[in-house]
Formats: structure tokens, sequence, C-alpha cells
């Protein structure tokens, strides 16, 4: 129970980046929409299990990745961590300056043609895995939750959860936004809503340039 309490802000706090991250839609979210709005909701489904598969992999690659990086290097967790704290004030700086703009979201619908529900499914899947910037998130959220000397059930923990949070959140948005009356809605509270990440990633970021450990 004494380890539970030691690490369980750690990993409320990974859960809590990860899902904000996703509530400000990026490429793969606004293909998500594009296709529920495009096509059906049954193949935006199909594409937004896809990206949440690719998210779980890029959170598997990072966790045995930084793993081995620890076991062999202990105080690299220190130089992890000052990375991950610099790509959030990154985030948080992206998201001022969205929330600065007039422009609103723009989901379209993806270019090559219909697919089938797999083929919406691998779709997704390698739009996540070759998106640069997923691997660079993960560091930082992965690292927001990761203490010298964490057992390994904590990246386990880290990495079910924020697969679980996925498959729920990009499903949702395959749902919702399956009429352009809920893009609408979004895009009014857009300004707001970034700006509530940007100080959230701001925060984060702070507090994990001023960890030590």
């Amino acid at each position: 129970m004494q380890d539970i309490s030691l690490y369980l802000p750690g990993i409320l706090l990974a859960y809590s980046a990860f899902l904000l991250a996703i509530a400000s839609p990026g490429p793969n979210i606004l293909a998500v929409i594009g296709t529920s709005m495009s096509v059906n909701r049954a193949s935006g489904m199909s594409l937004a299990v896809g990206v949440a598969t690719g998210s779980f992999t890029w959170a598997l690659l990072t966790v045995f990745g930084l793993s081995a990086i620890l076991a062999t290097y202990a105080s690299a967790l220190l130089f992890i961590k000052i990375f991950g704290g610099l790509y959030l004030l990154w985030l948080a700086y992206k998201s001022f300056k969205s929330a600065a703009s007039s422009h609103d979201i723009e989901a379209k619908e993806l270019a090559g043609g219909r697919r089938t529900p797999f083929g919406y499914f691998q779709r997704g899947y390698i739009i996540q895995m070759t998106n640069p910037k997923a691997a660079l998130a993960w560091i930082a959220i992965i690292s927001l939750g990761l203490q010298e000397g964490a057992p390994l059930w904590v990246g386990a923990v880290i990495v079910l959860g924020t697969f679980a949070l996925s498959i729920i959140i990009h499903l949702l948005y395959a749902v919702a936004f399956s009429t352009p009356v809920m893009v609408r809605v979004y895009g009014k509270a857009r300004r707001v809503i970034q700006g509530v990440l940007g100080t959230f990633f701001a925060l984060a970021g702070l507090r994990l340039l001023a960890s030590r450990s």
C-alpha cells in the first residue's frame, strides 16, 4: 500500500497529461472526426481504434526503452525529465498560440478513397506510428509518472491505463463528431480549452524541471 501511495500522484499526473493532450484535436483526432462526418460513424470508430492501438504501441516502446536506459544509467532519469519538461513547455506554447488564433478546426476525409473497417483500422495505426511527435509526447507523459527506482508495475499501470483512456476518448470523438453540429460546438469552446491545456502543460513542465527524482 505504501508503494501505491508513493507512485500514485505521478501516475495520475501522467493520466491527466494524456487526457488533456487528446482533448485538443491534432491531425489524428481530426482524421477520426473527418471520417465520422464524411463517411460514417462505424468507419470513424475503426480509425479511432487504430489510432488508439498506435498510441498503445508507442507507450509500450517508450516504457521499455526508458526502463532499459534507467536500468543501465540511473542518472539518465534527470535528463529524461529535463527533456520531458521542455517538451511540455513547448506544448504549452502551442496551446496558448492556438487559443490566441481565430483559426477554427478543419476536419477532412482521409485521402485515398473509401476503405473497409479493417482498412480504416490499419490507416489509423499507421498514422499514429508514423507521427514523430507521438514519440516525444510519450517520453514526456511517461516521465511524469517515473521516479528513481520505480518498479515495473508503475510503467505497466501507466501504459494500460492510458490505452483504456485512449480507446474510450477516441471512440467518443468518432461518435460525438459524426455530425457537424458537434464540430461547431467544439469550435466555440476551442479557445477556452486551449487556454486550459496551455496552463496545465506549463505547470506540468515546470514540475518536471523542478523535480530531482
